[in-house]
């Protein structure tokens, strides 16, 4: 059997009954190492869980898929994924070769940033599409994701930004000499996201275009969700760029139409020190 277990957003402590049980039946145990992380590391979760963890790079999760499923027809492999399994779209692609070679597979769920968002206040129904922002460089400044959010608030619906995570990354010039030597991880901060999207704003804005997105427009910046010191910080985006978090992992939230109820518990869920960015937003910000 194949099990592919979430580990929830906290800890290593987060991990289901269910999913401690599978992962105490495994003789391999891999943990996804790219998508996301969990505070303690893997030291924490072996200490925990009582096995050696294999640390599974995106090299391997999507090129060496097949050292992971191998045996996995005779006995038990564990694939354990921060989040909930399904949180990307190659843990689908190893389902997959799972099934085309005849390997049963079992999936065991846990909380994830697209679920626990809902923390901040937020009603989940009323969330669009989910998008992700990536690090710019100086010659490759992508900008769809903000077209997407600017569908969603025309739609009234509020955007999850989930963002970049750069680990085990090599530069140009390593990759084209064939050295494997990778950069330092970087995670990108809310404030950093913020910037990003004031940027594209102020451009397109300078170009004529019918913003739908403003420097004024309420969002939340959250960061360490299922963690005991998470962080939500209510304020306009103009003001989330000033704003420091702390440590990873950070996503952000760009409201749409804002609900009364929704209103309230933004006011509860915030920060103390958020309360008076919460106290700067016109009420009229609220329901445009």
């Amino acid at each position: 059997m194949l099990y592919l277990i979430g580990l929830g957003l906290g800890d290593a402590a987060d991990i289901t009954v269910k999913g401690l049980r599978a992962v105490k039946s495994c003789s391999r145990v891999y943990l996804e190492d790219y998508t996301s992380v969990l505070t303690g590391g893997k030291e924490a979760l072996e200490q925990l869980y009582g096995k050696q963890l294999i640390l599974a790079d995106r090299d391997l999760v999507e090129q060496g898929a097949d050292e992971i499923l191998r045996g996995a027809d005779v006995e038990d492999v564990g694939f354990l994924v921060v989040g909930d399994p399904f949180g990307a779209t190659t843990h689908s692609d190893l389902v997959l070769r799972a099934v085309n070679a005849g390997i049963p597979y079992k999936v065991i769920h846990n909380a994830s940033i697209m679920n626990a968002v809902g923390c901040c206040g937020l009603q989940l129904y009323n969330f669009g599409e989910t998008v992700s922002l990536v690090f710019w460089t100086e010659t490759w400044r992508p900008e769809s994701f903000y077209d997407k959010i600017c569908k969603n608030r025309n739609a009234g619906l509020h955007t999850l930004c989930l963002l970049d995570i750069k680990v085990k990354e090599q530069s140009v010039e390593n990759m084209m000499r064939g050295k494997k030597i990778y950069e330092a991880p970087r995670f990108m901060t809310v404030a950093q996201a913020s910037d990003q999207l004031i940027q594209i704003i102020q451009r397109r804005r300078g170009e004529g275009e019918e913003i739908g997105v403003t420097e004024d427009t309420v969002c939340v910046g959250v960061a360490r969700l299922g963690a005991d010191d998470q962080v939500i910080r209510v304020a306009t985006l103009r003001q989330l760029v000033s704003c420091d978090l702390g440590a990873p992992l950070h996503s952000l939230v760009v409201t749409g139409r804002l609900h009364p109820l929704e209103v309230d518990m933004l006011r509860v869920n915030a920060e103390p020190s958020a309360l008076q960015h919460l106290r700067m937003i016109d009420s009229s910000t609220f329901t445009s």
